[in-house]
């Protein structure tokens, strides 16, 4: 069983990483944009929009992490 939990803590730090906030954020734009394309919505220029949004915010939190 021991493996099990070390594949769980792999895929955990591969998928979360350091800021859950970047996970949640892909996973909520994927999700928005399969919804766009299931409902025949051309919306693929969304998912470099939100990467380059949620990088933004990822260096906005990290630099006012180290300046405290």
């Amino acid at each position: 069983m021991k493996w099990l939990e070390q594949f769980v803590k792999f895929w955990y730090d591969f998928i979360i990483g350091d800021d859950w906030r970047i996970a949640l954020g892909v996973v909520v734009t994927v999700a928005g944009v399969y919804a766009a394309a299931h409902h025949g919505l051309n919306w693929w220029w969304l998912l470099p929009l939100a990467v380059a949004g949620l990088l933004a915010i990822s260096i906005s939190h990290e630099m006012r992490r180290r300046l405290r």
